[in-house]
């Protein structure tokens, strides 16, 4: 069986990096769970790393030295909890809410009248206030576990799906190869870069950092999305974050994951508006979407489409279940990927549990960010629209094949004296932030962001600075 590291440089298709070229130090256990996590997201880490070498060579001709250590690795799929923020008396405060863990502490595996388990999604408000309809029950755990030992696992799971809400029946890791969609997944690589029409070549943009002159449209939220296009943005891509007034988020995520960006208001069921993101469409690069499956294509921006609009575009899709499979239509969250692929149910030795980290969220994220960097150095040389396809499903049951280094105690955890070295310090408009910073070590682009997280629609829908498409027509 591959490595992390090579199962994720095989979607590269130029072989492995010369000897001594990357770096990585350290092992798991770095948390409490028996899975690889530390180092399957390193791995992931070091391949974008690599990719964006291969985009440093194009400019320069020159390679350089990446480096990574496996507990930094590990650090970035806590990033939330890790963040901290400036109160008014001086002190750094915990960003994450007390409403947002009393969400998590009732988004958990619960048995079933059926000695099955299943894990309802809580959330947002909005699909808080459906799933605790369908359950009819209160929001604490001890009605959601009275409401969910009613049903059978399957016919919850049904129902679930039919009332448009999230959540899943734990499945064994066997369980899930042997489903019907579980068996589509497994034919795929982790990572899709699809050519989908044919344009000529474009150069990389000249600059001093890998992605100058990259135009990166961002229309995704609440961790995997937002942490690709934040990827690209601390290698220089110009990321302009798009959504709509009102829409739902998570504060904490916000400012964890959007480093970096600038962010502005459309809402894409107004015409203007439609149009307006058309039009910023054809001075792009790259187009990430993390839609409900559907949603995005009948409001006129489908990769076919926009390939037409802008030639050349690299367009990707980031989703719970892949594009593929009968399950593909359902909407997920991070939890509902480790219930379905079998981690959750290795939890603990007593209990289904959840990961102590958001790993699927952030290595998907970070495997979007992998395959676009994929798609641009194809299309420097050979031209092409293209579109990248990730999963939190397919990076659950990539983190699976990893093995693991057997369970581990409660409470294990990066130390202070670690952390320090790992965060940095930025100034939103809300008040100075502690996160953690890029952990990529690259001997000459070392990358960083250049903008805290920005003010949600407080930017102009518009480009700073010329594109590739525009600089390769001066």
């Amino acid at each position: 069986m591959p490595t992390a590291f090579e199962e994720v440089m095989a979607a590269r298709g130029k072989g492995m990096p010369a000897d001594g070229e990357v770096t990585i130090t350290g092992k798991d256990p770095v948390y409490s769970t028996k899975f690889k996590i530390g180092e399957t997201v390193t791995a992931v880490l070091a391949g974008v790393g690599t990719a964006v070498n291969d985009i440093h060579e194009m400019k320069t001709g020159r390679r350089q030295k990446v480096s990574i250590d496996v507990r930094h690795g590990a650090a970035t799929l806590r990033s939330g909890d890790y963040a901290t923020q400036q109160d008014a008396a001086g002190k750094f405060q915990p960003l994450i809410s007390p409403s947002h863990k009393a969400m998590i502490g009732i988004t958990q595996p619960w048995p079933t009248k059926d000695g099955r388990w299943v894990l309802p999604h809580f959330g947002l408000p909005h699909l808080q206030a459906r799933t605790l309809k369908l359950l009819d029950c209160e929001p604490t755990p001890e009605s959601v576990a009275k409401a969910v030992a009613k049903w059978d696992a399957m016919d919850l799971e049904a129902a679930i799906d039919e009332n448009r809400v999230c959540g899943g029946m734990v499945r064994s890791n066997a369980e899930w190869l042997a489903e019907e969609h579980g068996k589509v997944l497994a034919a795929k690589p982790i990572v899709e870069v699809i050519k989908i029409a044919d344009s000529g070549p474009e150069p990389m943009p000249a600059g001093e950092r890998p992605l100058d002159g990259i135009r990166t449209l961002d229309l995704t939220r609440i961790l995997a999305g937002p942490t690709c296009a934040r990827t690209l943005a601390e290698h220089g891509s110009d990321v302009l974050m798009i959504t709509a007034e009102g829409l739902p988020q998570l504060p904490h995520a916000l400012i964890d994951t959007n480093h970096g960006k600038r962010s502005t208001f459309l809402d894409l069921k107004n015409p203007v508006d439609n149009a307006t993101l058309k039009e910023l469409v054809r001075g792009a690069d790259v187009f990430s979407q993390g839609y409900r499956p559907g949603m995005i294509e009948g409001l006129g921006f489908s990769p076919e489409e926009l390939a037409e609009v802008r030639p050349g575009i690299i367009y990707t899709s980031i989703s719970c279940y892949g594009a593929d499979g009968p399950f593909s239509h359902r909407a997920g969250w991070e939890q509902v990927a480790q219930t379905m692929t079998g981690l959750a149910h290795e939890g603990t030795p007593e209990r289904p549990a959840l990961l102590p980290a958001a790993a699927n969220d952030y290595t998907t994220g970070y495997l979007a960010a992998y395959g676009i960097l994929l798609a641009l150095a194809r299309r420097a040389t050979e031209g092409g629209s293209y579109h990248v396809r990730v999963s939190l499903c397919q990076s659950g049951m990539f983190i699976y094949r990893q093995g693991d280094v057997g369970y581990q105690p409660a409470g294990m955890d990066l130390s202070a004296a670690e952390l320090d070295g790992l965060l940095v310090e930025s100034q939103p408009a809300s008040g100075k932030v502690r996160n953690v910073g890029p952990v990529v070590r690259m001997s000459e682009t070392q990358p960083f962001w250049d903008k805290p997280a920005p003010v949600l629609g407080g930017d102009k829908p518009a480009w700073l600075h010329a594109g590739a498409k525009a600089r390769a027509a001066e």
